[in-house]
């Protein structure tokens, strides 16, 4: 038989704990719930009452529907690519049977592309973009940040630069690239050229201002300790300045990747780059009646994959910075 004085300590331990539990899972988890039921059931209702020159505004209901649809319209041309490489196949074997010496030729399949292939190749622009911002922003940062008469100089050009517009730039590029880019086999296309290096100018900017701030500061204590082991100018780089300054560095990251991910959606579309962006230019053309449901799918997955690319840049962060437990958000 158990013991009853023992039993209830237990039994309030666990009660304690589950009370404990619940407060933690409330703000974190039924909250933002919460929240995301109740902008549905607004956007439902507004929806209802508005009228365009295609229709009522899709509801999350008609949205959901047409995401089905482009899951649909993605796995039958998948088949088709299936089958139009089996054909191939098929032929090319035919012919080898017939002359073994016989030149068989492999072409691509050239369909339509799916929605989920915008997808992957708005997130390969972007990060492209990204990667070639971080490799010159990160380096300028430091720099400017160790050197105030460097940060002086540059300083100027930064203010001036960082709030042209993505729509300014982009003829620019445009110009340039058709310009520059000639080769006649081309390894990438000069429109995803086009929209690669204008994300690299405008997410620029966020990722060299807080990488020199974070430089700048550096504790003095820091500074102490590295000129006490005589180190030379890439040991104090490498073992001082980047270790202290990682979370400013990670916050003009994310800034940057959150800015290029919203320009590249206006790049996509001028520049007619596969895309999300075009994707929903080639929707809003297109004027059906489902025009607007597909570019509300296309509207909820750029904000998904917005905030799970700030969850990456996040993970990494932590993963990189010398604080694993700091608060970061």
């Amino acid at each position: 038989m158990s013991n009853p004085a023992v039993a209830q300590p237990i039994q309030d331990t666990l009660k304690s704990a589950r009370r404990l539990a619940i407060k933690r899972w409330l703000p974190s988890v039924l909250m933002p719930m919460f929240g995301i039921l109740a902008f549905l059931l607004f956007w439902q209702m507004v929806a209802s009452s508005i009228d365009t020159s295609l229709g009522k505004f899709p509801g999350p209901t008609q949205v959901a529907s047409q995401f089905g649809t482009l899951i649909d319209e993605h796995l039958r041309e998948q088949r088709r690519a299936d089958a139009f490489f089996e054909r191939q196949d098929v032929r090319n074997a035919e012919k080898l049977a017939k002359d073994p010496e016989a030149n068989v030729s492999i072409r691509p399949y050239t369909g339509k592309p799916t929605f989920f292939k915008q997808i992957f190749t708005s997130l390969y622009t972007v990060m492209t973009g990204f990667f070639i911002a971080s490799l010159i922003a990160i380096p300028l940062g430091i720099v400017c940040g160790l050197s105030k008469p460097i940060y002086n100089a540059v300083n100027p050009l930064i203010q001036i630069f960082k709030p042209v517009s993505p729509l300014a730039w982009l003829p620019l590029v445009t110009m340039v690239v058709s310009a520059v880019y000639t080769s006649s086999d081309p390894l990438f296309a000069k429109s995803f050229v086009t929209s690669a290096v204008t994300v690299a100018l405008c997410c620029l900017w966020p990722t060299v201002i807080n990488t020199t701030v974070g430089v700048a500061n550096l504790d003095k204590d820091l500074q102490n300790v590295s000129r006490v082991l005589s180190l030379s100018p890439l040991s104090h780089v490498r073992r001082i300045v980047l270790p202290a300054a990682i979370p400013m560095i990670f916050t003009g990251l994310r800034l940057s990747l959150a800015t290029g991910w919203m320009v590249l959606i206006a790049a996509e579309m001028l520049a007619q780059n596969p895309g999300l962006g075009k994707f929903i230019w080639d929707e809003f053309q297109n004027g059906s009646s489902n025009s607007l449901g597909r570019i509300m799918v296309a509207v909820v997955v750029i904000g998904l994959l917005g905030f799970a690319l700030d969850r990456l840049m996040l993970m990494l962060q932590r993963y990189v910075s010398w604080d694993k437990h700091a608060d970061l958000r």
